[in-house]
């Protein structure tokens, strides 16, 4: 006999009584919590570390609701799957956390790695989620973390959707920061309607927000929707070859642990660069990419096997890769259009936060956005660094006062195939 049972409904369960603290505590830094008139409200307190309070319990796959009022000029945020260890920083906390950020800066709702890896997901990639946060007003905040999976919301509209397996379970917790630039001892920021669910959990359907991905060689379902998809696997170098070849070079490029590795030359030989088997006009091209010290490489598009580059390399607009600080490439050329993430040779990237950018040996990620309308955008690490227009008078300028100027036909080149010559690279993906 086949038993039909209905279909079972995600309950909510409320971390606040509106009441009391009970079944939350504080850890780090010595904020004030109170609860008045049904709402937690945390103080800013001089001399102080960032300040958290914490759920006694855990939680691993969830969809949490809350609303939240912050002063302004006040910076706070959301911790969850959270972790404080004797053996980690003396029992700092760490873990992701949603944004709280009333400044005109905007990234409330971007996804940040408390004590550990810094910015994960920073909204600039989403302009219509960065409108999402009312200052001075009550926000309604969302998480859903299920998985790898993690989204957030302010107000009903999407703001980060970060794909990421580094932490499973962890507590949720409350932040009151620690004062800097213009904040005040004083401060509030005011928590109420706190509640979750862990159980029967049923997710938001795919949308069109940006999809930041940490895995390698992963795509996520809302990815597979947006149209994207591989063109590394992980395993073989299906789908490319030697540049002006249908194979693959025989030296030097090998895959090892799912990523793409290239190794210096032994001078032997020159060139030796692989391109996509398949030609694109208008697309997005995520990678990820690390450098060891010294190194010099690049990701080029609309390249023309045609050109003779003196067996060099193939010939194509170029997203340059580069350590700036060693090699010396990056102090030739004009005003820095041979550094990290520049138009090479024609347009010096905008690399205004230092902040942001990786140390070398630790994985960065680039995005180039190719429209229909020849408008370029280059990424690094969750920040715009540069836009141009291709067959606009002033890309035609500057060409012709670049290295480029003797291919005749350059500036208008399209579609063409995507070349790597990298250190190594993970996570290729296109749309």
């Amino acid at each position: 006999m086949a038993l039909s049972l209905p279909a079972q409904k995600a309950q909510w369960t409320n971390l606040f009584d509106g009441k009391t603290l009970k079944g939350w505590n504080q850890k780090n830094g010595q904020a004030k919590y109170t609860v008045e008139n049904g709402q937690i409200v945390g103080t800013t307190v001089a001399e102080t570390p960032n300040s958290f309070l914490c759920t006694n319990e855990e939680y691993g796959d969830f969809i949490l609701e809350l609303d939240l009022k912050v002063d302004d000029k006040m910076n706070s945020g959301i911790q969850f799957r959270s972790l404080s260890k004797p053996e980690y920083q003396d029992g700092r906390v760490h873990g992701y956390q949603m944004e709280i950020d009333p400044t005109p800066r905007a990234w409330s709702g971007g996804i940040y790695d408390e004590a550990r890896r810094d910015w994960l997901y920073i909204p600039n990639i989403n302009p219509a989620g960065k409108k999402a946060f009312r200052v001075g007003e009550w926000n309604t905040y969302r998480i859903e973390a299920v998985g790898s999976t993690i989204r957030t919301w302010i107000n009903g509209i999407p703001v980060s959707h970060l794909i990421d397996d580094m932490t499973a379970r962890g507590f949720i917790a409350l932040q009151v920061h620690s004062i800097y630039a213009d904040m005040q001892p004083g401060m509030k920021i005011r928590w109420r309607n706190i509640r979750i669910q862990t159980k029967n959990l049923k997710t938001s359907p795919p949308d069109q927000t940006p999809v930041v991905n940490l895995l390698p060689n992963n795509l996520s379902e809302q990815e597979k929707a947006q149209g994207y998809r591989l063109l590394f696997n992980g395993t073989d170098f299906q789908g490319w070859r030697s540049v002006n070849s249908d194979k693959m070079p025989q030296k030097r490029w090998t895959i090892k642990d799912g990523a793409i590795h290239v190794s210096p030359s032994d001078g032997s030989e020159t060139g030796n660069d692989i391109v996509t088997t398949e030609a694109f006009g208008a697309f997005e091209f995520v990678f990820d990419f690390k450098l060891t010290e010294g190194a010099n490489s690049g990701i080029k598009y609309f390249v023309n096997e045609n050109f003779d580059s003196g067996g060099k390399s193939g010939i194509g607009l170029e997203y340059q890769i580069l350590d700036d600080e060693r090699h010396p490439d990056a102090k030739h050329g004009v005003v820095g259009n041979r550094t990290l993430a520049s138009l090479y040779d024609l347009i010096p990237s905008e690399k205004l936060e230092k902040r942001f950018q990786r140390k070398i040996g630790d994985w960065n990620q680039g995005r180039i956005q190719v429209y229909p309308n020849n408008r370029v955008v280059y990424w690094l690490n969750g920040f715009q660094v540069l836009a141009y227009e291709r067959k606009s008078n002033i890309f035609k300028a500057l060409v012709a006062r670049s290295k480029y100027e003797k291919f005749e036909g350059f500036r208008y080149e399209r579609p063409g195939p995507i070349l790597c010559r990298i250190t190594a690279i993970k996570s290729v993906s296109e749309t």
